[in-house]
């Protein structure tokens, strides 16, 4: 049988390829839906947004309003973490649309007599959905419409606002139509705001020359907690291979005492599951992350799927790798890169579930430990559905867990990745130097649909990665670089000390690390302070007591007549936080210009006066109008401007 409808609802927003994948906030976040909704003719419609969190039975609903060309809006808050399914339904609304007809034809002098005792219908059926009060009220309706001696108070009351908003409150939904399922996860609030700090366990140690540890690690947590920073994420904390050991500088012959690469998961000691035993035991790393947890931070792990060839599932599982005639696993390559000491896992192998299972069994483990944060080592190597289908399985069972994509890959990958489950993605702010590509790219991951499901994770420098930028860079660079990863990305991470001391020695012509830890352990001393600690621990904890900074969508940019001058406004829901930041690209020279100030998004009349308050120096100035100067010395080369009307 035919099901009659006469409702269109196109082009449901926000979306992911049409509601295949779900869109991401976290909790207390507003869903802004919007859809095309129409009809043939002129007839009145209504419609809504109906939502559920994946354990409430019932549905919510909240109205819709027609805001142009046939464009209708509502938003809905997500409560709590899960899965909340939304869907919009439209009808044509007779109640309301014989109001509408009713109220032109008194307006144009008509009689409307049989108007009005059409209109009986309606007052009957709302009658039976509302309060006693308004039923009394829906009583005398009914009885002056059907009498001509009270034709002047009926003609009065069916045009009456109450009766609009009865209609309205309790609508008579005829021929409804109902969209697709569409599908929000809804993370805890570290997901979409994150201080990350990376370094080294075993470069941890006092002693020049002697291995870290994790109680060295302990020793550490105030000193990353001053700086602000609110997880701590350690390289791979498992045994290495002692096959095919990479030496220093990435050499393919390891002497005696070189470490290796803490990527090269597995030896005799253990795989995936265990702990290389000069970091400590097991139960030293559980101390670690309770004591993390009374400074505010929690630790990340790395979590690399691959293995080095003496892991103990090359000699129990042989399946799970590729083998060549000659008897010989191809090590990992990633042109020009090389990865002699690691052996990639075969995904294609007959016996792949068990693999599957094994990898959901390495995460269990780790969060029965206490770990809810992992940061995954090239998850573009490994089958997408593999990653939606691990993702859920540990979503399910433990929602608070945060996965962080490590992939600088092509941009349909990292997106698929996102799409596939993946909290937060690093990008490629790292390579984003000037105005025009921070701009630009701070547009595509803001405006288009990437908003709706890619958190980006800011890096101005990785182990892997030391930007040609970087190098030989001097204070204010290392400051400008991270003051803009920490006001445009409200996720944002360094790798360090190496960052804050500005050590950037490089292999000619590549952006690799001279001396890369990944290959060594590294003394530092940890208790050094200087002008770069005290801006990023100054910079952290104004994005802890600002929430325009706590997320990264709300940002419009500002013009200025300077091309070494970026500008942007950011703003929290209530728009009770209003920030406007202004950083000098120029890493040498002082730089001077006017910005142009979006005056009518801030709440802002073009006359009236109003105050910045420069959150980093504690410096106040009155401004007026649209346009106003700054200028920007190399020594500070940035400000943070709380605007107050």
């Amino acid at each position: 049988m035919l099901n009659q409808k006469r409702v269109v609802i196109d082009y449901v927003s926000p979306s992911v390829n049409n509601g295949l994948f779900y869109i991401k906030r976290v909790v207390d976040e507003i869903v802004n839906v919007c859809a095309f909704i129409l009809a043939d003719g002129h007839d009145v419609l209504g419609a809504s947004v109906l939502y559920k969190h994946e354990k409430e039975k019932k549905w919510r609903e909240t109205r819709m309003a027609l805001d142009v060309n046939d464009e209708w809006i509502a938003s809905f808050t997500v409560e709590k973490q899960g899965l909340y399914t939304y869907k919009v339904e439209g009808w044509v609304d007779h109640a309301l649309n014989w109001q509408h007809g009713i109220e032109r034809k008194i307006e144009d002098g008509q009689f409307v007599k049989s108007e009005l005792l059409e209109g009986v219908a309606f007052l009957k059926e709302i009658k039976n959905h509302c309060n006693e009060n308004d039923g009394f009220y829906l009583d005398h309706l009914i009885n002056i419409f059907q009498d001509e001696q009270h034709y002047d108070e009926a003609v009065k009351e069916a045009m009456s606002d109450r009766l609009h908003h009865l209609f309205f409150e309790f609508p008579e939904k005829d021929l409804v139509n109902t969209s697709n399922d569409f599908q929000v996860y809804v993370d805890r609030k570290k997901a979409r705001f994150s201080t990350w700090y990376e370094f080294f366990p075993r470069s941890a140690g006092e002693q020049e020359g002697v291995h870290g540890t994790f109680k060295d690690c302990e020793r550490l947590l105030p000193r990353v907690q001053n700086m602000g920073f609110d997880t701590l994420y350690f390289p791979p904390i498992h045994p290495i291979g002692e096959v095919n050991r990479k030496g220093k500088n990435n050499t393919t012959e390891a002497k005696e005492g070189d470490v290796g690469s803490p990527w090269g998961i597995g030896s005799q000691h253990g795989g995936h599951k265990a702990i290389h035993p000069q970091l400590g035991s097991l139960e030293d790393f559980k101390q670690l992350i309770e004591k993390a947890k009374e400074h505010g931070i929690e630790i990340a792990m790395d979590y690399a799927l691959q293995a080095a060839p003496d892991h103990p599932w090359v000699k129990d599982h042989p399946e799970w790798f590729k083998w060549r005639p000659d008897g010989t696993v191809q090590y990992a390559e990633n042109p020009p890169k090389k990865y002699q000491d690691i052996l990639p896992i075969y995904w294609e192998s007959t016996v792949y579930e068990n693999l599957w299972k094994e990898c959901l069994d390495i995460l269990m483990y780790w969060i029965d430990c206490g770990i809810r944060v992992f940061r995954v080592d090239n998850p573009h190597t490994k089958p997408f559905y593999f990653w939606n289908w691990i993702i859920n399985q540990v979503k399910a069972k433990h929602p608070d867990v945060i996965f962080l994509a490590e992939a600088f890959t092509a941009p349909k990958v990292m997106q698929q990745l996102a799409k596939q489950g993946y909290t937060q993605s690093y990008t490629y702010f790292t390579w984003r130097n000037n105005k025009h590509e921070l701009t630009e790219y701070m547009e595509e991951l803001t405006k288009t649909e990437l908003r709706e499901y890619m958190q980006p994770n800011f890096w101005p420098n990785t182990p892997d990665i030391n930007p040609f930028h970087l190098q030989g860079a001097n204070e204010a660079k290392h400051i400008q670089r991270y003051v803009l990863a920490a006001t445009l990305s409200s996720s944002i991470g360094i790798y360090g000390p190496v960052f804050e001391y500005m050590i950037s020695e490089a292999l000619l012509g590549r952006e690799e690390y001279m001396n890369s830890e990944k290959f060594q352990f590294t003394h530092y001393d940890w208790s050094k302070e200087n002008k770069l600690t005290t801006v990023i621990s100054k910079v952290n904890r104004i994005r802890k007591e600002h929430e325009a900074l706590q997320q990264t969508n709300n940002i419009t940019f500002c013009h200025v007549e300077n091309n070494n001058l970026m500008a942007y406004y950011k703003w929290n829901d209530a728009k009770n936080d209003q920030l406007l930041i202004v950083v000098s690209l120029d890493d040498y020279g002082m730089q001077q210009g006017s910005i142009k100030l979006p005056l009518h998004h801030m709440g802002i009349k073009h006359d009236q006066a109003f105050e910045v308050h420069d959150l980093v120096t504690n410096s106040r100035y009155s401004w007026t109008g649209e346009w106003n100067f700054v200028e920007l010395h190399p020594t500070l080369p940035f400000h943070i401007f709380k605007i107050n009307k």
